[in-house]
């Protein structure tokens, strides 16, 4: 009895990486998620950088319409991104490489992400790579958030800001950047703030027979948790105090830590004067009014120069407006 001949069982195609992690946005770069150590020299994503990875996309998930929303204001143009306390710089490199990418043969249209960072041997590290993958629409600059809005290396306007994790006032100067470089949107995940608490404790044998009030931050891990949660507050009101709609939220995939609150801010020339008196309010009410100049409400100096500042500016738009 003759048994037919079995024909050979083709081999299946080894699995692509964007098979094997299927986390990973068609047309990313692998190398540069290599070079990030979210992915293995082999292709693998681990728990924590796969963790990691779904961090960074939520935040790109916000920010991407807002760099959509700018490029539609300047007709096409593309948008200024600064970053403030850029690190190893995950945002600014997953940001470039999912929006700004293939954008550069256009120069117009091309775009340019800054990144701040005090350490200098992660501004040398963050400028090699960007060199090595080609992104020329990338900048780091080591400089503290405070000496950069000073700085010549930045122009004049700035579209987006972004601040992740910051530490302690680093968040407050950052939103001092935005407002006086006019930007559009700002991007905020706020990082630990003594500065409030400090002051809560210094004046909280003065104020504890003013109001009952003073007892939601009279034993000390609670003034510690409300500075934290008051800082937020003011910030948020200093922003609508500057025309911005302010939006809180959580960020998913940060459950680890406690540091998860997300605002997001954007210029609409909206009233400043029930925010500000609101703002003024809070700062007499809990005893913290030698932080006005903290959070400042007047105009800022981009406000008070509408002339100087560029046409599509949101501070020369809050200038040119009246207040309510």
């Amino acid at each position: 009895m003759k048994y037919a001949k079995k024909e050979p069982v083709a081999k299946k195609p080894a699995p692509t990486i964007y098979e094997q992690a299927p986390e990973i946005k068609p047309g990313q770069s692998i190398e540069l998620l290599k070079e990030l150590h979210i992915l293995t020299r082999d292709g693998k994503l681990n728990q924590d950088s796969r963790r990691k990875l779904k961090q960074v996309y939520h935040l790109v998930q916000f920010i991407e319409p807002l760099l959509k929303d700018v490029e539609t204001q300047k007709e096409g143009q593309g948008a200024t991104v600064v970053d403030h306390g850029a690190g190893k710089s995950y945002l600014g490199f997953i940001l470039y490489d999912l929006f700004f990418k293939g954008k550069e043969r256009d120069e117009r249209n091309a775009g340019h992400i800054y990144g701040i960072e005090t350490r200098e041997e992660l501004v040398q590290r963050s400028t090699e790579l960007a060199a090595r993958l080609g992104f020329p629409g990338m900048s780091f600059l080591n400089l503290s958030v405070a000496e950069s809005t000073e700085s010549d290396k930045l122009p004049a306007t700035i579209d987006v800001v972004t601040a992740l994790h910051a530490c302690n006032t680093a968040t407050d100067d950052a939103i001092d950047f935005a407002l006086k470089k006019g930007a559009k949107h700002i991007v905020l995940v706020p990082c630990c703030q003594a500065e409030v608490a400090s002051v809560l404790r210094k004046n909280k044998g003065r104020d504890l027979g003013k109001s009952a009030l003073t007892e939601i931050w009279r034993h000390p891990i609670h003034t510690r948790e409300f500075g934290s949660q008051i800082t937020n507050v003011l910030r948020c009101l200093q922003l609508e105090a500057h025309g911005y709609q302010v939006t809180v939220t959580e960020l998913v995939g940060w459950e680890h830590s406690m540091k998860n609150e997300l605002i997001v801010a954007t210029y609409k020339n909206l009233p400043r004067r029930r925010p500000a008196e609101r703002l003024q309010q809070v700062l007499a009410e809990v005893g913290l009014e030698e932080l006005s100049s903290r959070f400042y409400t007047g105009a800022s100096p981009a406000e008070a120069s509408p002339a100087d500042a560029a046409p599509q500016a949101p501070a020369a738009a809050a200038a040119a407006s009246t207040t309510d």
